[in-house]
């Protein structure tokens, strides 16, 4: 069994505060959690307006199946929400 963390590192152009940005942020978080069944959370860069850091996880049968996976997040992100951009991101495997 293999599991990969993603972790997106998120530029919030035009976010001016807090609540701004949390209501830019769930709805992502919510979408990827409905279309690819994954473990998805806001786990830091929690005190700026600007940023967003979001981490998700998933598990696959080997590592290949789950790097795969994990890349159409990225891409799925990137298409949907090309307002937001993605700064970094990392696809760890264990």
């Amino acid at each position: 069994m293999a599991i990969g963390l993603l972790t997106l590192h998120l530029s919030i152009p035009d976010c001016h505060s807090l609540k701004q940005k949390r209501s830019r942020v769930q709805p992502i978080i919510a979408r990827l959690h409905r279309e690819f069944n994954i473990a998805a959370a806001e786990t830091g860069r929690l005190d700026q307006h600007e940023e967003a850091l979001i981490q998700c996880a998933a598990l696959s049968t080997n590592n290949g199946e789950v790097q795969a996976f994990l890349q159409k997040v990225v891409d799925f992100t990137a298409s949907h929400w090309p307002d937001i951009e993605i700064l970094q991101y990392r696809i760890e495997c264990v």
